[in-house]
């Protein structure tokens, strides 16, 4: 069978309806349900992996290739989107689309409230940051900006690479950016981002380290403060051409 037929197309049908069963409902208390939802997220972790660029009919792109041009040209709202998004697939439990960044893009630092993730590269490279919040804020204006957290991990992803997972509990927080040349990741997030339910994207940047350090702790402590999103970003849309897909 040749990668990017019609039976090749399953592969994303099947990593959906996986999601599906994984995220139909929110992972309980109790040992045999924890087990259930780690078994299942397993299951959808080793899907993603097998996906391709071909399996969603996505065409890599060249390094000039509506290149971003830099964050001047990224600043004019006349250009085109330094990242846009494929919309496959939404449910009320989770989402799934593809990013693609052009050459010289990042998606800033922002978070994910309450809920997982799995990103899975399609092709390029990208350059991931992941954080996580040691403290919420205590209250009052300035300590509601700026938060205690830890760089969890810094590493580089390419379509060979496994995919990167987030949880309401760790890596929630992540800087994404294209390395030498466009690039494109295939993505879920469960459930969807919703304002209307208190999952809104809000977006960071670090301030500096921070004063209290855990010697007995590897990962850096930073101060993260809380900013509008950043002029030189938006994200635009465009069509997905791949196989369909129905739940």
């Amino acid at each position: 069978m040749m990668p990017g037929d019609g039976s090749m197309s399953s592969i994303v049908q099947r990593v959906a309806r996986q999601a599906l069963v994984t995220f139909r409902s929110p992972p309980r208390s109790g040992q045999e349900a924890a087990k259930s939802f780690l078994e299942n997220h397993s299951k959808l972790k080793s899907l993603m992996t097998e996906v391709r660029a071909a399996d969603l009919k996505l065409v890599p792109r060249g390094a000039d290739d509506g290149a971003a041009g830099g964050a001047a040209a990224a600043r004019t709202c006349h250009g085109s989107p330094p990242v846009t998004y494929m919309h496959i697939c939404e449910t009320d439990r989770f989402s799934m689309g593809v990013f693609l960044l052009k050459n010289g893009a990042s998606i800033p630092l922002h978070d994910h409230p309450g809920m997982h993730g799995i990103l899975k590269v399609m092709y390029g490279k990208v350059r991931i940051s992941c954080f996580d919040q040691l403290e919420r804020p205590a209250g009052g204006a300035q300590a509601a900006a700026v938060r205690r957290s830890v760089l969890r991990s810094t590493g580089e992803f390419t379509e060979e690479s496994g995919p990167c997972v987030l949880s309401p509990e760790r890596d929630n927080l992540h800087q994404i950016d294209a390395v030498d040349g466009p690039t494109a990741f295939m993505d879920i997030l469960a459930p969807p981002y919703d304002p209307d339910d208190g999952r809104d994207c809000h977006y960071y940047r670090v301030v500096s380290d921070a004063e209290v350090s855990n010697a007995e702790q590897e990962q850096k402590e930073v101060w993260l403060m809380e900013i509008s999103q950043p002029p030189d970003f938006w994200c635009g849309g465009e069509p997905y051409l791949g196989p369909e897909v129905r739940l």
